[in-house]
């Protein structure tokens, strides 16, 4: 079924699909890692690939920065394309004392700032979370890796550029890091009946003015992309 965001037909997307909020680093993902890649999306540049990791068919779609852009192209790879499974795989700016930069993060849990929920007339606050199983998953993934993991909540935020400056606020509470999308996806998810999961790089720790560069953003997450992928084979 085509629509106005992602092109193509059931069968173009595999049964799991990584989706990083960057359509450059999708890309950099299906030609760096997976055999036999097709390009299955185009549409606003937004890139989408098909191929397979191990023998094991995969999906790669850029997602767009924010809660209503990853709302848009996972609630069409859900109901539109039979998609069963989503991690997306993407930055994170480190909150809680103890995060590093280029730590991973498994977001067992999303809070947000955000009113996605409103929609489901809810008569009360729900609280966003990944599937048990991939994080189970990853979790055991990471350990066969050998790549330290930290597991539990993240924030997403409807901001960027937050006026009230509240990550202290969150940092109180526990929260690992701030992200943009995890709460969104994770919703759709639920509402589908699918599974979701969000691994971060921490890219930058705000409250200590710490950063990476750009171009490590885009390519040098490697161990993120890893991770990713032997957790859905």
């Amino acid at each position: 079924m085509g629509t106005p965001h992602l092109q193509g037909n059931k069968g173009d997307y595999a049964p799991v699909v990584l989706m990083p909020g960057d359509p450059l680093r999708a890309k950099y993902i299906a030609e760096t890692y997976l055999e036999n890649v097709k390009c299955v999306n185009e549409i606003r540049n937004m890139f989408g690939y098909t191929g397979t990791y191990k023998g094991t068919p995969v999906s790669v779609q850029g997602s767009g920065m924010g809660q209503p852009s990853i709302g848009i192209y996972s609630y069409e790879l859900y109901n539109f394309f039979d998609v069963q499974s989503i991690i997306r795989v993407g930055t994170a700016g480190g909150i809680d004392d103890s995060v590093q930069l280029r730590d991973l993060i498994l977001a067992q849990g999303a809070c947000t700032n955000a009113n996605y929920a409103a929609q489901y007339n809810l008569p009360g606050t729900y609280a966003p979370i990944s599937s048990f199983r991939l994080l189970r998953k990853a979790a055991e993934s990471a350990d066969r890796l050998g790549f330290p993991v930290r597991v539990g909540n993240v924030f997403s935020s409807e901001l960027f550029y937050d006026d009230a400056d509240s990550l202290a606020d969150w940092q109180k509470m526990g929260v690992l890091a701030v992200e943009m999308e995890a709460a969104a996806l994770y919703m759709n998810a639920a509402r589908a009946g699918k599974e979701a999961l969000c691994i971060c790089t921490v890219s930058d720790c705000p409250l200590r003015e710490e950063f990476t560069t750009a171009e490590e953003r885009q390519t040098g997450f490697t161990r993120m992309m890893e991770l990713a992928l032997e957790t859905v084979r």
